[in-house]
């Protein structure tokens, strides 16, 4: 679990900040390690292109197992970077209190202002329905917090980027995107940069404490592909992997 800082903390001290921001990579590596654990080499496969690797000359187990494990960690690798680190961060950073809205992360309320974020992690995260569905879950929350005769400002932020919008006919809400965002909810226009700076060589441990687990599942599912998909001699037995992933079940 992470630890609560208190957001002028976190805003003030550079120490504080630093140390949220290694327990944030922490718990950034530790669902990493949970998600690894999830992989299943034969439900991975039946999703993959066994041609592509045939094309590719991709002949070695091994590349293979680590190519579908790569990529069944990087499909999860964004979502679980926003949850671990950016938006404990910016909640904490910016004293803001988690919304119990569906689509609204936190909310930051002052004298005469609501403001309501949705995180995202980068600019490019969602498409025309997500978009519309997006703008209906903040019209949601304006009509809850109508009695507060409040200013309702929803905001859409990226943790990274450069995109900015305001709001039009068809999108309530307005996009801030990296140091914009930053700055809005924490006031400090280097904060973007300090989220980074103050990493300094926690990643690489991390990585390091990360690699025997890796490496253990690269050779466990690798003896489990040879065994199941290579002939004896240790060839990949390529019309074999094609029937796994693409043969008809239903005929006879």
């Amino acid at each position: 679990m992470l630890s609560m800082v208190h957001s002028s903390e976190v805003s003030d001290s550079k120490t504080q900040l630093e140390q949220f921001i290694v327990e944030c990579l922490g718990e950034f590596f530790r669902r990493k390690l949970e998600i690894l654990r999830t992989f299943d080499l034969k439900k991975s496969l039946r999703n993959q292109n066994p041609y592509y690797f045939k094309v590719y000359g991709i002949n070695r187990a091994e590349e293979i197992v680590e190519q579908l494990m790569t990529d069944y960690i990087d499909s999860s690798d964004e979502t679980m970077f926003g949850e671990a680190f950016f938006e404990p961060i910016a909640r904490i950073a910016s004293g803001a209190k988690v919304s119990d809205a569906e689509g609204v992360d936190f909310v930051i309320e002052s004298e005469d202002r609501v403001l309501t974020v949705a995180l995202k992690s980068g600019p490019n995260i969602y498409n025309a329905s997500q978009k519309k569905r997006q703008s209906q879950e903040f019209s949601a929350l304006r009509n809850r917090l109508y009695k507060l005769h409040k200013q309702f400002d929803p905001m859409l932020g990226h943790a990274y980027g450069r995109a900015k919008a305001e709001p039009t006919k068809d999108l309530v809400y307005r996009r801030r995107s990296g140091q914009a965002f930053w700055t809005e909810i924490t006031g400090d226009p280097d904060f973007y940069l300090k989220l980074v700076r103050l990493m300094k060589e926690e990643p690489a441990k991390h990585r390091q404490k990360y690699a025997p687990s890796w490496d253990a599942a690269v050779n466990r599912f690798t003896a489990e592909f040879v065994k199941d998909f290579c002939f004896p001699d240790g060839r990949i037995d390529w019309e074999k992997l094609v029937r796994f992933v693409s043969e008809d079940a239903t005929r006879s």
